[in-house]
């Protein structure tokens, strides 16, 4: 069930929240590229269906655990209140959608800058999803297929998604279905054409189904939650060319949550200069309360919907990660940012690498 996640527009999601600090106050005129915005239908889209999820009480609780708390849904897809622990939705705004990059980048007239927002994914039949068959928010989820056939700019995370089982698939669904419809008009996102034929050859369609996961074995628990939590996703080197890239969960993907403010993912490994010094009630209660010691997590790091997991999938999460093979990278991002040569970017002690 290993996977290796790469994403090459590092958007839609939080791995290329950096980029929104170049965002703000963009006056970028979107008319100059009439021609580049010409959608782009992914190869592989499947044709949607009609079939749809029964509605039982056990798949909307299921649901709401992993879309709230593992697999993170809204950390995204919502209007984060980034000045409280954890940051979580504005009140009203959740799955509303989300402005990740608008117009982000210099402005080139041969190659336009993307403009990336995560849609609005609530019931609401105008602004969001409340039209869209659940077939089609099957294929969206773990195909990163959008209703009309567009490839989205995550696949990074949706091939975390992917191993959804589905059972848990259609609970999320389910669940989705549930939440309070927002009016929210979100501007669909907007690359190249070449960026987006690109998209669209990243993930095949599923054309088989998606079995219940061994939940028994702590080991293998932990391995599907780390895979639809997507923790590679954001702790694992999008950089080709580092020695890092190679090694998952080694830290050295650039994050921001505020447009003055940038981090580098760390380490998770169990390398000394990851989390090697981590036990077991160490990790939960740093998943619990945002905190190492008496260092607070940035809250870009979704702490605050993992929290609420069960002691239980917690301590699976660990038992997984204990397992994966050791990465030498330190990453301190309280010290000033400085080269580092394993995963070629700028960071808080990367000259000690």
């Amino acid at each position: 069930m290993r996977t290796r996640w790469r994403f090459p527009l590092r958007a839609v999601l939080v791995v290329f929240v950096a980029a929104l600090a170049l965002a703000r106050g963009s006056t970028i005129d979107w008319s100059i590229y009439p021609a580049a915005w010409e959608p782009q239908t992914s190869p592989h889209a499947r044709g949607t269906t009609n079939r749809s999820f029964e509605r039982t009480p056990a798949r909307l609780q299921r649901g709401e655990y992993l879309a709230d708390n593992v697999l993170g849904c809204f950390r995204c897809h919502s209007e984060r209140d980034w000045n409280s622990p954890g940051a979580p939705p504005v009140t009203g705004k959740k799955g509303a959608g989300y402005v990740f990059v608008k117009g982000a980048g210099p402005v080139d007239p041969r190659k336009p800058p993307s403009q990336v927002f995560a849609p609005n994914i609530t019931p609401d039949p105008e602004t969001g999803a409340g039209r869209w068959r659940d077939d089609m928010l099957s294929s969206a989820i773990r195909e990163s297929v959008d209703h009309d056939g567009r490839p989205f700019s995550s696949p990074k995370f949706h091939k975390g998604f992917r191993n959804l089982s589905d059972e848990d698939l259609a609970s999320v669904i389910v669940y989705l279905r549930s939440i309070p419809a927002v009016h929210n008009p979100v501007p669909k996102t907007m690359v190249n054409a070449s960026q987006s034929a690109e998209l669209g050859k990243r993930i095949p369609p599923l054309t088989t189904t998606m079995p219940e996961p061994e939940l028994s074995d702590p080991v293998r628990r932990g391995e599907y939650l780390v895979g639809i939590a997507a923790c590679a996703a954001c702790h694992t080197s999008d950089v080709a060319e580092a020695s890092v890239h190679e090694k998952e969960f080694g830290g050295g993907t650039l994050m921001s949550d505020n447009p003055d403010h940038y981090v580098m993912s760390p380490n998770i490994t169990m390398d000394p200069s990851g989390i090697g010094y981590y036990d077991q009630a160490m990790f939960i209660r740093v998943m619990r309360t945002g905190q190492v010691g008496t260092r607070k997590l940035y809250p870009i790091m979704p702490w605050g919907h993992f929290r609420k997991m069960t002691d239980k999938d917690l301590k699976a999460i660990f038992a997984f990660l204990k397992t994966q093979p050791r990465a030498q990278h330190i990453v301190d991002n309280t010290e000033p940012p400085t080269q580092c040569r394993r995963c070629l970017q700028r960071h808080g002690a990367g000259d000690r690498n």
